[in-house]
């Protein structure tokens, strides 16, 4: 469920083992451009998508007979459209080898994804963009927590922020904002709450039933922690490179779809290859590039654990579905997903930091 990266240096396979002068860890990757959909962004998206895949395939099972029965005719007073062009592969195709070592380690990560019933970790979270800081030098610092609890509740919290403020004696000078805390949201499977702490502000948004349920983690978030192996496979294409870190697995994520290529260019994500839990995540803006635009995220993790027996689900849950303090302003809504591609779109174009 989580992402970011590290430094400038690009390896031929996207990470690389490096000291690191920011202090963030031991990965470092090939970023770049725009910064990505905010979580609740994400997670509207992908509320937005499964409701169209379910509209389509009723629409399809709808129309199938009248297809057939006019297929003959059409077919000798139409002429058929040029199917439109599907995106080309990022990489060379996988050996046999390799795709049958994929598909293996693929299908034991979603047996232990299958076994995790709450999970909780901190965060520490490094964005990297030219146009905020020098190239090597992370523009935002962030320390946060996730919380999940299987299938449909989640949290994304943000607790610590600090902006690159320029050099000081040749290093990097960083310090809060006042007003600005980073992104809060969380979904009781029910609604899902966005908190804004800079306005005292709490959007409530209550999902339709077509929306709730495990559809409702999509986003590039969730999916490392409750991972379908066919679904995967449906949505990018995926292939492992090699890890600067000895005894991990890296999974490298590149999107089919279009409302994904939208958010990101791809995802790598950094795993235990015993308990298939996460260690770090880095996911690339939509327009990376490594010398022009090497903007991206690099997100690791610590204090994981899965299904902790101290408390019972409601008390995990409890814990990190809050309500707004009496002196908030609550703002009430029916989601509506956006009309149309050109709204998700604008919405992939929006800064990931509220205030």
């Amino acid at each position: 469920m989580i992402v970011t990266a590290a430094a400038v240096f690009i390896a031929s396979n996207g990470l690389a083992q490096t000291g690191t002068p920011s202090g963030q860890g031991t990965y470092r990757a090939q970023a770049g451009g725009n910064q990505p959909l905010a979580p609740a962004q994400q997670h509207q998206m992908a509320q937005q998508r499964a409701a169209q895949q379910r509209q389509a395939s009723a629409a399809t099972q709808g129309n199938a007979q009248q297809n057939q029965a006019t297929a003959g005719n059409a077919q000798s007073t139409t002429r058929t459209a040029p199917a439109a062009t599907a995106p080309a592969a990022p990489f060379p195709p996988l050996s046999a080898a390799q795709e049958q070592e994929l598909t293996r380690l693929l299908q034991a990560w979603e047996t232990q994804s299958k076994t995790v019933q709450r999970l909780e970790a901190d965060f520490t979270r490094w964005h990297y963009d030219l146009t905020q800081a020098p190239a090597g030098v992370h523009a935002t610092w962030a320390k946060g927590e996730i919380r999940y609890a299987s299938p449909d509740k989640g949290m994304f919290r943000v607790n610590e922020l600090k902006f690159y403020k320029g050099m000081q004696e040749g290093k990097p000078q960083y310090a809060a904002v006042e007003g600005m805390f980073g992104e809060y949201w969380a979904c009781n499977g029910q609604q899902l709450f966005d908190f804004d702490r800079g306005e005292k502000k709490c959007t409530v948004q209550d999902l339709p039933p077509e929306l709730q349920g495990t559809q409702i983690f999509e986003s590039p978030l969730p999916f490392v922690f409750n991972l379908d192996a066919e679904k995967i496979r449906q949505r990018y294409w995926v292939r492992t490179v090699a890890s600067p870190k000895p005894d991990t697995v890296v999974i490298e994520a590149w999107p089919k779809r279009q409302e994904d290529r939208a958010q990101y260019r791809l995802v790598q994500i950094v795993i235990d290859p015993q308990t298939f839990l996460p260690q770090a995540l880095l996911m690339y803006a939509p327009n990376f590039n490594a010398k022009t635009a090497p903007a991206w995220d690099h997100y690791e993790f610590s204090g994981v654990k899965k299904n902790s027996i101290i408390g019972g689900l409601q008390q995990f849950v409890d814990k990190f579905i809050e309500k707004p303090d009496s002196n908030w302003k609550v703002v009430r809504e029916r989601y509506q997903p956006p009309a149309s591609e050109s709204a998700d779109l604008q919405q992939a174009q929006a800064p990931a930091i509220r205030r």
